[in-house]
C-alpha cells in the first residue's frame, strides 16, 4: 500500500471546459494525494457541487454557457459554499481580469498552462493538511 499524503481527504474540484487542462489537473492532483472532481462547465459544476461538497474549485474563466466569473458568483453566494475557496484560471495574465475576479468572490488567480508545482502550491496555500 501506498504512504498515506494526508491529502486523501481533500476534495478539490477542477470546472474546465478544455479537457486537456481538466485532465492535467486530475493527473497533477492525483498524484499528490487529492480527491478529485471534474466538471466540463458551469452548470456541470452547480450540478455536481453539492453532492460532492469539494474544499477547493479551480475555476476555467472563459466558458460557454456560464462564464467562471459568473460561476463564481454563484457558488460564493451559497451559504454552504460561500467559504470554500475559488482560484480563477485563464489564460490571460490581466490585471482586468484579476480585479474582476475578486469581484465576484474568487480567492487568487491561477494563469494556465499551470505547472504542477504552481497548482500544488495553490492547493497548499488554500487547504490546511491534518
Amino acid at each position: 500500500m501506498s504512504t498515506l499524503t494526508g491529502n486523501e481527504n481533500l476534495k478539490i474540484m477542477v470546472i474546465d471546459d478544455s479537457s486537456t487542462i481538466r485532465r492535467s489537473a486530475e493527473i497533477f492532483l492525483g498524484q499528490a494525494g487529492y480527491k478529485i472532481v471534474l466538471a466540463e462547465d458551469g452548470f456541470d459544476a452547480l450540478a455536481k457541487i453539492n453532492d460532492s461538497h469539494p474544499d477547493l474549485i479551480f475555476c476555467d474563466i472563459l466558458m460557454p454557457r456560464l462564464d467562471g466569473y459568473q460561476t463564481c458568483a454563484l457558488i460564493k453566494k451559497s451559504a454552504k459554499f460561500r467559504d470554500t475557496p475559488v482560484i480563477m484560471l485563464s489564460s490571460k495574465d490581466g490585471l482586468f481580469d484579476r480585479a474582476r475576479g475578486a469581484m465576484v468572490g474568487s480567492d487568487e488567480y491561477l494563469t494556465k498552462p499551470f505547472t504542477k508545482d504552481s497548482l500544488l502550491k495553490t492547493v497548499k496555500n488554500y487547504t490546511s493538511a491534518t
